[in-house]
């Protein structure tokens, strides 16, 4: 009797047990526990949601978000809070230097550590003349037939061509990349699948301005923004367009020099020959910054980057080839400033962006300019110091016999400089590196290897842009790695900007794969 009593409660153990094992799956869904989603799992979920996700990116994208026009920043940021909130996420407004900021952050497991996204919410001007579409806002669906881009409907579709882009402002820097992610947290809601960890969300809406606000906003608030690490939803991706983790980019500083002539403009047929062209003396001077290989030749301008030759095995060894890089360009032979298109990146830049003397086309006239302007961009590195780097430049046009003005030379200045010169400087965005092989680098290397596969996906050391995330990593101390998904041809701040809509899906499945990654 007593065995038989044994192996009855044996038997209620076993078939309690059977219930709990059938019911677990339901209750751990209902109460938000977390779950890691299969490479297949992760990949059917993105295209079930595409449609959505792309009526979503269609709405954002009617909001012109140029940072200068307070109207523009506001209808964004109502945008934004509201799909905060709708994603259960705690919203504040954030006040800096008079700018708005959008902080958001959700608790999913009070004991899982906190990560920061930086989403970009601002985009360049644009002005629809220069766009083969009426209204840059108004998102526009395109294929490519015979070499050029043809016109579709947008719509709600289930059907797609990987290669079909949608063209828009601020599409691809960064709106795109910033709904991807929100429709990976659509994702995970619907399935009641919690993330791996804790989020917090900071938008911001003057990056193309430098985000002049952000080193103050970041030291005023370094308890609600503190982290593992800052994930940042901006860039474009290695040129092999394979998905891409970015562990650097290179800072900024821009320099205007005015060089002047007589004071005012000159008739070229009575002062030709007479009164010297401003336009020859900047074409001298700028042509004497670079020799014939393309390398800047100012005196101490790459001292600072040493580059070991196991850091170059490391930084080229990257899909793809330079005569496939230089055909695309349309280029015969690069500059050779590395040896390879990753190596340049680890150096300093220096650029010609802009010039201007009088007028062309059917503006042109016979004159003398009175001034020309030349505008330079400086693209830094962490082992390059901004404000070092432009005194470089400086002393390099002193070295030329120019005599440096504060705007217009006055009339004893033109009566004794021959060489006149007005030198502006601004340092912008400051460089930042993460180590590849660092707790962070590993954890999301993880997560692609789980999504993509391994070798399907791209660990870049630097990115040739810029990107104002150094006050997050140097006041909080943490790494800060860039999620790219935008196609690296994508027409990013000029006319018709792209993402491709492949890469938009692969940027809802690269969120999904780190959302559900497990961190120790």
């Amino acid at each position: 009797m007593h065995n038989l009593q044994n192996r009855a409660d044996s038997l209620t153990q076993v078939m309690i047990m059977k219930c709990v094992l059938l019911i677990l799956p339901v209750i751990l869904s209902s109460t938000g526990f977390s779950q890691t989603l299969s490479r297949q799992e992760i990949r059917d979920a993105a295209l079930r949601d595409y449609p959505k996700a792309i009526t979503t990116l269609n709405e954002f994208l009617l909001l012109p978000n140029n940072g200068l026009y307070v109207e523009q920043t506001k209808q964004n940021l109502e945008w934004c809070v509201r799909a905060m909130k709708n994603r259960k996420f705690e919203t504040r407004i954030l006040v800096s230097n008079d700018v708005p900021h959008l902080y958001a952050q959700r608790v999913f497991n009070p004991k899982l550590p906190w990560v920061l996204f930086y989403l970009q919410m601002d985009g360049q001007p644009a002005d629809s003349a220069n766009w083969s579409q009426k209204n840059p806002y108004q998102a526009t669906l395109k294929r490519k037939v015979n070499d050029h881009w043809e016109s579709m409907d947008l719509g709600t579709r289930n059907e797609y061509d990987p290669d079909w882009r949608i063209f828009a402002r601020s599409v691809s820097d960064s709106k795109g990349p910033a709904i991807a992610f929100l429709s990976a947290l659509d994702i995970l809601m619907e399935r009641k699948i919690n993330p791996e960890f804790n989020i917090k969300i900071i938008m911001d809406f003057q990056e193309e301005m430098g985000s002049p606000s952000l080193p103050s906003l970041v030291k005023n608030n370094q308890d609600l923004f503190l982290a593992r690490m800052v994930l940042i939803m901006d860039g474009t991706r290695h040129v092999s367009n394979l998905p891409t983790l970015n562990f650097g980019a290179r800072g900024i500083a821009t320099i205007r020099l005015k060089v002047f002539g007589a004071k005012n403009e000159l008739h070229s047929g009575q002062y030709g020959n007479y009164a010297p062209n401003p336009v020859f003396k900047l074409a001298r001077l700028l042509a004497d910054m670079k020799d014939d290989s393309g390398r800047v030749t100012i005196p101490g301008y790459y001292d600072d980057v040493h580059l070991s030759n196991q850091e170059k095995a490391l930084i080229n060894d990257m899909p793809g080839d330079e005569k496939t890089l230089t055909t695309t360009l349309g280029i015969a032979a690069p500059d050779h400033v590395g040896n390879t298109y990753e190596e340049s990146l680890q150096y300093p830049s220096l650029n010609v962006r802009g010039l201007k003397a009088a007028a062309v086309g059917s503006e042109v006239r016979t004159i003398i300019p009175s001034v020309a302007i030349a505008e330079l961009d400086l693209r830094l590195v962490p082992e390059t110091d901004g404000e070092k780097m432009v005194m470089l430049v400086k002393n390099f046009i002193a070295a030329q016999g120019y005599y440096f003005v504060m705007d217009q030379p006055t009339d004893e200045e033109r009566a004794s400089h021959a060489n006149l010169i007005s030198f502006e400087y601004e340092i912008g965005s400051k460089p930042f590196r993460a180590d590849l092989n660092s707790p962070a680098g590993v954890w999301l290397g993880s997560a692609m290897d789980r999504t993509f596969g391994k070798g399907n996906y791209v660990k870049q050391r630097t990115t040739g842009g810029s990107q104002p995330i150094e006050p997050f990593i140097t006041t909080l101390t943490i790494p800060a790695v860039s999620i790219r998904i935008p196609n690296p041809d994508n027409n990013i701040h000029a006319a018709d900007e792209n993402l491709r809509i492949g890469n938009f899906i692969e940027g809802i499945q690269m969120c999904l794969g780190i959302l559900t990654q497990k961190m120790k």
